[in-house]
């Protein structure tokens, strides 16, 4: 007789890899390359853009916290949403978060590419393709191999972000040779608000998709030996990532860097790097830059074959996706996952104005569509979970649960009135009712065969 295949997952997973895909995990190439475009947007208060945009994944992140330390569990706000809204709701976040990550590989594939085009003279698919094979490589390994190495990824983010902050500092302050303390920048070429206040929060369209990430250390923690404890300090340090990280690293950019230069637009810690006299800038910060992809690439990878494992275990995808190797790695999820990113690489290189962009566009607006099922989620599940289960609270409930479900909403409204993301919110939409059409397909399916059983 065979024995069953396993499906259990392997705690592999460390502390010291749980807090640093916790720190780096909001810093992606959104950071390094989109903050100039919104620096342009917004002008010198850009750093208030990031700051309100930042408090509302803060909000989200504690919410999502207070689930997870009271109920751990690899699948998540999936199982949350499950759990306080039913089957389709589970399903649906499940699906659809599996589906923005796997789109997120691809792009991230070409995006890493594109950065190693400056070093190497090979076609962009090519090494596209070589930077998949080695993160599916690297997944399918050990659980263990994707901590260790988003451990040393996230570490070269953080430190680039550390160091540039340093530097900036001494040099917004006058401590560098030559210089003066100088913040005429946040002031000079029409104020510190050009654009008026509104540009504050319309650009949060833009800032929030750079934020992406914080809550995949809630998904990691479930494979490590204590999650509760994991989880509560990824949630409890966001505030503080946030703030450095993003708000502190783009107010230094506003000071060193007049707001509306083409050179904040197109690279700006680059220009920033430069406008300092520090030499080699542009190398170091695009090694730096090709690092938050791979980064994310990784992660990404992780996640969605994370994601469609849950979802196999509760009989939403097939279940030859939940068997895991003697190392614990879900094979079938990873290679599944791998697979899409595979075939994203394709369309960019066959069909990069269409296919390409409405795989992107499709996926847009998905990870909103998530965060606010997550608020829901917390909404609904707070008032059945006990007291003494709840170690991590979202704070001013049930009043800020309800303005940070207003503050998505918000954003979502904003991305369908300007016609740059409106596409995105359209053709995500579809995406959902899609995915929501098929887990009513499906579970008519079920109902019959089960009925057909009964009669038999």
């Amino acid at each position: 007789m065979t024995a069953a295949p396993d499906t259990e997952l392997r705690k592999g997973l460390k502390q010291r890899h749980l807090t640093m895909i916790a720190i780096g995990g909001v810093i992606g190439a959104g950071l390094f390359v989109g903050s100039g475009v919104v620096i342009n947007d917004v002008g010198p208060a850009a750093f208030l853009t990031y700051a309100a945009t930042g408090v509302l994944i803060v909000m989200v992140m504690r919410m999502l916290g207070e689930m997870a330390t009271a109920h751990p569990s690899t699948g998540s706000f999936a199982d949350y949403a499950r759990q306080a809204l039913g089957g389709w709701a589970g399903f649906s976040v499940g699906w659809l978060y599996w589906y923005f990550w796997v789109i997120v590989v691809g792009f991230e594939a070409v995006a890493g590419a594109k950065i190693l085009e400056r070093w190497l003279d090979a076609p962009l698919w090519l090494m596209a393709l070589v930077l998949m094979v080695l993160m599916t490589a690297t997944n399918l390994f050990s659980v263990k191999s994707y901590g260790e190495f988003e451990y040393w990824f996230a570490g070269i983010k953080v430190a680039a972000i550390c160091l540039f902050i340093v530097l900036g500092a001494l040099f917004a302050l006058g401590a560098w040779p030559g210089r003066d303390a100088d913040f005429s920048n946040l002031t000079d070429t029409g104020g510190f608000l050009p654009n008026g206040a509104g540009a504050i929060f319309s650009s949060i369209v833009v800032v929030i998709f750079s934020m992406v990430g914080a809550e995949i250390a809630t998904i990691a923690a479930a494979e490590s030996d204590d999650p509760e404890r994991a989880i509560a300090k990824a949630t409890n340090s966001v505030v503080l990532r946030i703030a450095v990280f993003f708000v502190g690293s783009v107010f230094l950019l506003a000071v060193i860097l007049p707001w509306d230069s083409e050179e904040v637009g197109a690279s700006p810690y680059v220009s920033a790097f430069d406008a300092m006299g520090i030499p080699g800038a542009a190398d170091i910060m695009n090694a730096v830059v090709l690092t938050a992809v791979l980064s994310c690439l990784n992660s990404g990878l992780y996640t969605a074959s994370r994601m469609i494992f849950v979802l196999a275990a509760r009989d939403e995808a097939p279940a030859r996706l939940t068997a895991v190797n003697r190392r614990g790695v879900p094979v079938g999820a990873i290679l599944l996952s791998t697979v899409v990113g595979f075939l994203c690489v394709i369309a960019a290189y066959v069909s990069p104005d269409t296919v390409f962009l409405f795989l992107l566009n499709s996926s847009g607006a998905i990870i909103l569509f998530v965060y606010l099922m997550i608020c829901i989620s917390q909404f609904v599940l707070r008032r059945r979970t006990p007291p003494e289960q709840l170690t991590v609270r979202m704070w001013g409930f049930p009043v800020l649960t309800l303005l940070t479900i207003a503050a998505i909403v918000a954003v979502l409204v904003a991305m369908g009135t300007d016609a740059a993301t409106r596409s995105q919110l359209v053709l995500s939409l579809v995406s959902f009712g899609v995915v929501v059409g098929l887990y009513l397909l499906t579970r008519g399916r079920s109902r019959a065969a089960a009925r057909q059983r009964e009669l038999r």
